[in-house]
């Protein structure tokens, strides 16, 4: 075998070694483990990729590389390319590692913190009248909870915003 070609055997495996572990890591998440490791295949493909691809190379169904890679697109994660001439969609992921992280984190707040932040404000402004002692500890605990979590929304909106250098400058001298 020529070295190039063991080598390319080796990025092969690697790769498919990174996109199951990937997805166990996305399961852990809390997102779903396809899903995972289809935009794990996406973030490390050289080309854009097409839905037959997807299925091929991780052996699933059409309807669910469809249902995922439509997930992963609406939560900014992964883009359409259009090919002149060609008739099959292709798919990137985004692959700048602070933009990923950012498009994460606003898209969980977004879809967990937010509602929760919610279902918080809302427990406190009901119960802040009531003045049993089970009450008067509840809205002790809610409103603590909704001034934690507000704050950590606000850092969370904060950082998603920043440009990865400045981010890098404000961590250090967080650590520094």
């Amino acid at each position: 075998m020529l070295k190039s070609e063991e080598n390319d055997d080796t990025v092969k495996k690697l790769r498919e070694e990174f996109v199951a572990q990937w997805g166990a890591l996305g399961s852990q998440w809390g997102i779903n483990r396809t899903m995972a490791q289809i935009h794990a295949l996406l973030m490390t493909a050289n080309e854009p990729i097409t839905t037959d691809d997807l299925m091929s190379e991780l052996e699933i169904s059409r309807g669910n590389a469809h249902a995922n890679v439509k997930e992963l697109i609406a939560w900014g994660l992964v883009r359409t390319v259009i090919r002149k001439g060609e008739r099959k969609e292709f798919f990137e992921a985004e692959k700048d590692v602070w933009e990923i992280a950012r498009t994460v984190a606003r898209e969980r707040k977004r879809r967990e913190i937010d509602p929760a932040l919610g279902v918080l404000r809302e427990c406190v402004e009901k119960s802040k009248g009531i003045k049993t002692p089970e009450a008067v500890a509840f809205h002790k605990q809610m409103r603590a909870l909704e001034e934690f979590v507000s704050f950590s929304s606000r850092v969370a909106d904060q950082i998603s915003a920043m440009k990865h250098g400045y981010a890098i400058q404000m961590v250090a001298k967080l650590l520094g």
